[in-house]
């Protein structure tokens, strides 16, 4: 196999099945899992990010860099947690060096992805799904703990989480966008429920009548 990285442009193709049940669902997950947590990681830290301007920016960072098969670019909150953070660096003024470090690292292990592929092909099927699962174990059960930590929400995220994962394909659109739909529709019948207020109990006191005169 050829280790050497080649840049292979892809021409786009729209098609509604992919833009409801590929871009759509990645677009809310960008948003609400990285460009939110993101810029709130920075402004903890007491940066402030211009949010309009960084969404534009990534916006069309993203956009140039489909062809080539690139994903979303997007204001990654735990990128921004390792490189805005005091570990790495006390000065928050020098801190920037971490992120252009950091981004430096990822170009050159992109470089090396064509020999991490090779290596990846010839390893076992079996072996390759349980490395991938065992790294991905984290992350889920971090992202299992956010999603029902709200008790309002729990059987929402809950049923967007099953619908998802069971993989549901109905009118050529894929169990992403089902799953918030079904998360969505469980999240707004839950909030409509609403509690019937407490009748109101009468006062025991007689009441005493005014005198006048």
């Amino acid at each position: 196999l050829d280790a050497a990285p080649v840049v292979a442009f892809t021409a786009p193709a729209w098609t509604l099945p992919a833009v409801v049940g590929l871009a759509l669902p990645l677009f809310l997950v960008t948003m609400a899992a990285q460009n939110v947590p993101g810029t709130a990681v920075l402004a903890g830290y007491g940066y402030r990010a211009p949010l309009g301007s960084a969404l534009r920016v990534t916006g069309l960072a993203t956009a140039l860099g489909a062809p080539a098969g690139g994903h979303a670019v997007n204001l990654a909150a735990i990128t921004a947690a390792l490189a805005a953070g005091p570990d790495a660096h006390p000065d928050p003024e020098r801190r920037w060096i971490a992120s252009v470090t950091a981004g430096i690292g990822l170009a050159l292990l992109g470089l090396g992805a064509g020999v991490a592929t090779a290596l990846v092909l010839l390893s076992p099927p079996v072996l390759v799904e349980a490395v991938a699962g065992l790294a991905l174990l984290g992350a889920l059960a971090g992202a299992v703990t956010a999603a029902v930590a709200q008790p309002d929400a729990r059987e929402a995220a809950v049923v967007t989480f099953v619908v998802t994962a069971s993989g549901v394909s109905l009118l050529g659109v894929g169990g992403a966008f089902w799953g918030l739909v079904a998360g969505w529709l469980m999240l707004l019948l839950f909030r409509r429920r609403t509690v019937a207020p407490a009748p109101v109990e009468a006062d025991p006191t007689p009441s005493v009548p005014a005198r006048t005169g």
